[in-house]
């Protein structure tokens, strides 16, 4: 089996300080190609963190990187524009995400999420809102997840 290297990293922002430096260096691989590629793949992620997984074939010292999507907060804080959630998400409201957002969340994430459908999906990114303190089209996340609810309960 290969050895694999997993990191977290800032989209577009890694370096080959101690997470990556230590784990591949005595595998044998360029560790400064293995940050330039994780670099090139994640830059569309500026500012938020990143899972990737590095694979090496340790016969040859060659490696292959899969990159992970952000977390549902991260991708939600980004659409808000803010740095972090609220300390006090059931009574400060730190910002607004419009449904679309919400729905293309949902999409992008796709089997990260636990939800077997799209509808489903789109209520656990609704739950994450809640829980960060955001509204959405200046509602509150509870109320849309009820009235979401009670029109499939009605189906």
């Amino acid at each position: 089996m290969a050895p694999e290297v997993s990191v977290l990293v800032e989209g577009g922002k890694a370096a080959a300080g101690a997470a990556l430096g230590a784990a591949l260096g005595p595998l044998g691989v360029n560790v400064g190609q293995v940050v330039t590629q994780i670099n090139d793949k994640t830059k569309q992620f500026a500012g938020m963190k990143v899972p990737v997984l590095v694979k090496v074939d340790a016969s040859t010292r060659t490696f292959t990187l899969e990159v992970g999507r952000p977390p549902t907060a991260a991708l939600l804080l980004k659409e808000a524009g803010k740095e972090k959630g609220s300390g006090k998400s059931k009574t400060e409201v730190i910002g607004d995400v419009s449904m679309d957002s919400v729905q293309q969340i949902a999409e992008a994430k796709g089997a990260d999420l636990q939800g077997r459908s799209a509808e489903e999906r789109i209520n656990q990114v609704l739950g994450t809102a809640v829980s960060m303190g955001l509204t959405v089209d200046g509602q509150d996340p509870r109320r849309l997840l009820e009235s979401r609810l009670a029109a499939r309960g009605a189906r």
